[in-house]
């Protein structure tokens, strides 16, 4: 089973144009872009280089879970509009990463807003054929306020809005961070998984012992990363993408894997940043291709 790899783009290599990252893509074996709210543009540049169209941001994700109903309304009403716009244009996939705007939001609150306000989202994903895959990105710390980066709440989201259009986005660089079984989560939610992201993590020992799972007290953690971890390309990291592939090809999964480049060494030109998603196709093409 083959499927097919991309690429989410990272800021140098944007400021080219669509149409310049698209013909890059392509030249190096890419078969997909995951795309910007803004995704006409994309749209029309994978159309010209054969491309597929993976993820596409989702407009106003932080108001969806909003303490303030009249910014609720407005953000569903938004979300509406792009789901059909993206249903005309033939993209399929919404990408959402729920953070609240209030910090200190607790997730039980989120929660309970989400189960207002996500049955009319599922509703429209349904009647145009798209699918919302929420990110598993926990957030930033101390407060890590994300609705929807582990199995307990992915549990709690799915019986709360059991709309089938409602998934994942399956990103085990993630889980490892967090220690959460990356393989399992593939078993137990592989009928909710419609998009993946290729991103790793390395952990790293000395830090493990220095700081334990909290950050640095006295210095400063690294770039995409914490003290005892940091995110990195796939191939350089503690994940098994060999066993990744063969639960999704178990799973009969139709979607991509699309590389997030969050890792330091290849960031801050477009020839690094070029570097590092090339590095990273290589890799997950040994298993995905």
């Amino acid at each position: 089973m083959t499927i097919p790899i991309g690429t989410l783009i990272p800021p140098q290599l944007a400021a080219q144009g669509m149409d310049e990252v698209a013909a890059w893509a392509k030249r190096i074996g890419l078969g997909v872009l995951d795309l910007p709210e803004n995704f006409m543009p994309g749209v029309q540049a994978c159309q010209a280089q054969g491309l597929r169209v993976g993820a596409v941001n989702g407009a106003g994700s932080a108001d969806l879970i909003s303490r303030d109903e009249h910014k609720r309304e407005q953000a569903v009403a938004r979300l509406q509009e792009q789901i059909h716009t993206m249903s005309a244009a033939g993209a399929s996939i919404l990408f959402l990463c729920l953070v609240p705007e209030e910090r200190n939001q607790a997730i039980t609150d989120s929660l309970a807003i989400y189960r207002e306000t996500f049955p009319a989202i599922g509703a429209a994903c349904e009647a145009a054929g798209v699918h919302v895959v929420f990110e598993g990105w926990p957030g930033p710390g101390p407060q890590y306020p994300t609705l929807g980066y582990t199995p307990e709440t992915w549990r709690a989201m799915f019986a709360a809005v059991p709309s089938p259009a409602l998934g994942l986005n399956y990103d085990p660089s993630h889980l490892a961070r967090l220690g959460i079984d990356y393989l399992r989560v593939l078993e137990e939610f592989r009928d909710r998984i419609y998009h993946c992201h290729g991103k790793d993590t390395a952990l790293m020992g000395e830090g493990q012992y220095l700081y334990g799972n909290l950050p640095p007290a006295l210095g400063k953690a690294p770039s995409f990363g914490g003290g005892a971890w940091r995110y990195c390309i796939p191939g350089d990291g503690v994940v098994d993408w060999s066993k990744i592939a063969f639960h999704l090809e178990q799973a009969g999964y139709t979607g991509c894997v699309s590389i997030e480049l969050e890792d330091a060494r290849y960031w801050g030109s477009v020839e690094q940043e070029q570097r590092g998603i090339t590095k990273a196709y290589q890799h997950l093409a040994r298993y995905f291709s």
